[in-house]
């Protein structure tokens, strides 16, 4: 067995019915197999797997809720694959995707890998939204990494793979989240192993979200972050503090038109301009060019208050930040 589709599950039936179907769907000829881990949920997805079971390898697992990090570690011990694929439930994927990885890994091979996320036609207005804020070069996705960063790109665990290899020398996922994954990602480099984007390997991220949601998974994105370059301080880059400096700015540009000065509001104009155009001519909809602007607004705010906060919690405490961000950790299960 070549490869492991890993796939932690809580509550979510349906989207996993949705990912199967792309699965069975893949061009890839290999041999592969998919692990699906029930963690914990009250809504069981055994039914849905069970009806698959003619169609495809795959295992189903059920334990008991202790995040999705540690599902994945669950499963990737009970894996029979050389290379593990890490999906999210709310992933969709094109029938090439196995096909791309094993291309790119026969020529250029690293122990992990991350892919890219888009969006189908299919996709609400609001998933339209979101998905440009996350993954656009104008916004905080042009930061993410791409293929030119090969060996530093962090990849993202909603799309991520990674060898036995790099299991066992890391142990896998830590107990934070959200935030396990650009961890990983620097316990990897530490260990002398490489990460690569393969621009081919994308998956279409059907995020269940609202504005709320949103708002709270960003800004914990910025408390991680905060918490990261506490443990790790070698991967502090000025990049971290962009969407706090973006929203200082912004403040002292509404400051400026108290004395008649407007140009500072005038590049920040200019902007949302240009994500309303860029949006409008991706999705085809000037109604999902002005959600993007609040998109993109919603995304600096929250995570630019979120990581100068943590930062600030961070210096002045004398605590760990497992004390300070209780939220932050889900509890170790015996795997």
């Amino acid at each position: 067995m070549k490869y492991s589709f890993i796939v932690p599950v809580y509550n979510r039936p349906e989207e996993v019915r949705e990912l199967l179907e792309s699965i069975v769907e893949q061009s890839y000829m290999g041999d592969f197999e998919t692990l699906i881990i029930e963690d914990g949920s009250t809504l069981s997805s055994k039914e849905v797997v069970e009806t698959f079971a003619d169609r495809t390898k795959i295992v189903y697992l059920e334990k008991e809720n202790s995040g999705p990090g540690d599902s994945r570690n669950y499963g990737m011990q009970r894996a029979s694959g050389d290379y593990f694929i890490i999906l999210d439930s709310d992933c969709l994927l094109p029938p090439h995707y196995l096909e791309s990885v094993d291309d790119f890994l026969s020529h250029h091979y690293v122990d992990c890998f991350g892919g890219p996320d888009a969006a189908t036609e299919h996709f609400t207005d609001l998933q339209k939204a979101i998905n440009y804020a996350m993954t656009s070069l104008l916004t905080t996705g042009g930061i993410r990494g791409n293929k030119h960063h090969v060996g530093k790109f962090e990849p993202r665990s909603f799309n991520m793979g990674l060898s036995r290899k790099a299991f066992s020398l890391t142990g896998g996922f830590g107990r934070i989240h959200p935030g396990e994954d650009p961890d990983l990602s620097i316990r990897l480099w530490k260990a002398g192993l490489q990460t690569a984007f393969v621009e081919e390997a994308f998956v279409y991220h059907k995020r269940r979200i609202s504005w709320y949601k949103y708002y709270i998974q960003v800004k914990k994105f910025g408390q991680t972050r905060a918490i990261l370059n506490r443990w790790h301080k070698e991967s502090r880059k000025l990049v971290h503090w962009l969407p706090t400096l973006f929203l200082i700015g912004f403040l002292f540009s509404l400051g400026m038109l108290v004395i008649g000065q407007w140009a500072f509001l005038f590049v920040y104009v200019a902007y949302f301009l240009l994500i309303f155009a860029d949006s409008k001519r991706l999705n085809h909809s000037s109604k999902i060019g002005i959600w993007s602007i609040w998109a993109v607004c919603i995304q600096f705010y929250a995570y630019g208050t979120g990581f100068l906060g943590a930062t600030l919690r961070l210096f002045f405490s004398k605590k760990e930040p497992e004390a300070l961000f209780l939220k932050l950790f889900f509890k170790n299960k015996k795997l």
